[in-house]
């Protein structure tokens, strides 16, 4: 497991990968393995992440119930990328997961 943070102590997490700095390179790297990696949380992240390229789909997921707040999707950053829908599906409880492809 990769983790991308700021703050967290990689000697608390000796069994995960912390990364601090150097995202946008290590995050390269990864792609050139060809294996899939998701990103959970962080519209931060998520903008960086989009500034750099690095995105080729996102999936966010409407919820119903809505809590109100929390992290915004897509935090104001300037960064302007299409979207393309390619999937979604409808789940009885209200979960509606949407699958979109980043053009670059």
């Amino acid at each position: 497991m990769i983790v991308a943070s700021r703050s967290l102590n990689p000697a608390h997490y000796p069994d995960i990968e912390i990364v601090s700095e150097g995202l946008e390179a290590r995050v390269r790297e990864l792609r050139t393995t060809r294996m899939d990696f998701w990103l959970f949380g962080g519209g931060e992240l998520f903008s960086q992440l989009l500034a750099w390229n690095l995105v080729d789909a996102a999936e966010p997921t409407v919820l119903l119930i809505l809590p109100g707040g929390g992290v915004q999707l897509f935090p104001s950053s300037g960064i302007c990328r299409q979207l393309t829908l390619t999937g979604h599906r409808a789940y009885p409880g209200g979960m509606i997961p949407l699958e979109y492809e980043v053009r670059k």
